[in-house]
């Protein structure tokens, strides 16, 4: 049972790593540039931007920050109250960030291609996919699974090379299951922005329908969820 929901959460990641790497393409090719997972580029961005860098907007960064600050606030507030209720919260997270995917989807549906001036359907685009990237870091913060940090590569990435043979760092957990799982998050977030820079290249489907597509991805993981054996001591229950 417990090698069952260790699996099932591995998998549950790399999907949802992979849509990471989906809601990002089209958060820096079509509602920005901005990104709206990686708080560290959206800083970084609005850095630039402040200083006139030509190309890039104020506006869309601070969406984001709002947004993600608003998702991460609320998902820790409600992640907390749904397990001492003995809820599934992990569930109920990717519910509700699904949910949120969705709507954004719905108001990012004019926008067709990027490089489009920006709008206010951008703006609040944006703003809506940080919340539901808030809620995402939450989660799967907590939910803990080594080696695969879900939205920040650059940490599997460091540790896929710390444990390898070139550095045999043994603080870094050098076990074949790690190193497994970092490189799978790693070539999970490159196919994931691979298949959304793809899908938004030269008009192929637009933004809305990219982020469409995250959401339902984040239902069917959230529906997955319910098959697999609850276990009181793990904090994704």
């Amino acid at each position: 049972m417990q090698a069952k929901r260790v699996t099932f959460l591995t998998w549950a990641m790399m999907a949802l790593t992979v849509t990471t790497g989906m809601v990002e393409a089209v958060s820096f090719l079509a509602l920005g540039p901005v990104f709206t997972a990686v708080q560290t580029g959206t800083m970084l961005l609005l850095s630039f931007a402040l200083v006139g860098v030509a190309g890039l907007a104020v506006v869309p960064c601070l969406a984001s920050v709002a947004g993600f600050t608003v998702g991460a606030a609320l998902s820790a507030r409600f992640e907390s109250r749904s397990r001492l209720k003995g809820h599934r919260w992990f569930r109920e997270a990717l519910i509700a960030e699904s949910l949120v995917l969705a709507v954004a989807a719905s108001v990012a549906w004019g926008i067709e291609r990027p490089g489009e001036p920006l709008t206010a359907h951008h703006y609040t685009a944006a703003g809506l996919v940080a919340l539901a990237m808030g809620i995402r870091n939450v989660s799967t913060l907590r939910a803990g699974v080594r080696g695969m940090p879900v939205t920040v590569t650059t940490r599997a990435l460091a540790a896929l090379i710390g444990g390898s043979p070139l550095a045999v760092d043994t603080r870094l957990a050098p076990g074949a299951g790690d190193q497994v799982r970092r490189a799978v998050s790693v070539l999970a977030m490159f196919a994931g922005g691979l298949l959304g820079a793809w899908l938004l290249h030269d008009g192929r489907i637009g933004a809305g329908a990219v982020l469409l597509c995250t959401a339902v991805l984040g239902v069917a993981v959230a529906l997955a969820f319910t098959l697999v054996p609850r276990e009181r001591t793990s904090e994704a229950g």
